[in-house]
């Protein structure tokens, strides 16, 4: 019997937040939220409870609806507990630069920080 090496292949860490952040799913991306995250949008930086941090992505993608998300870099730190990802959103109207700062967990990342940058 032979099984396929492909079965055991997981899906990276960091596929439920791109899809999360393509789709313009505040509650899914939320779900990798850490329980407390720093949270900057535009010209508005706060450290937020994980609930509030939802409620402050949701009126983001309320204004301004992605179309696309795409990664552009993605690196980790030396110790290797901490990971970033540089993105570039996609919006009906505009172009957004998009960062991640995560933690490893046991079956996705974490995210610590989330930073969104008109470009």
């Amino acid at each position: 019997l032979v099984i396929p090496q492909l079965a055991f292949i997981q899906p990276p860490k960091m596929t439920g937040i791109s899809q999360a952040l393509r789709s313009g799913n505040a509650e899914a991306l939320g779900a990798y939220f850490s329980s407390s995250v720093e949270i900057t949008v535009l010209d508005t930086e706060d450290r937020y409870a994980k609930a509030d941090a939802i409620k402050v992505v949701k009126g983001f993608f309320a204004e301004y609806q992605p179309r696309t998300f795409s990664e552009v870099h993605k690196g980790v730190s030396k110790g290797g507990h901490l990971h970033y990802c540089i993105g570039e959103m996609q919006t009906s109207s505009k172009t957004f630069r998009v960062y991640l700062l995560m933690e490893d967990g046991p079956k996705s990342y974490m995210i610590q920080q989330l930073r969104i940058d008109e470009e």
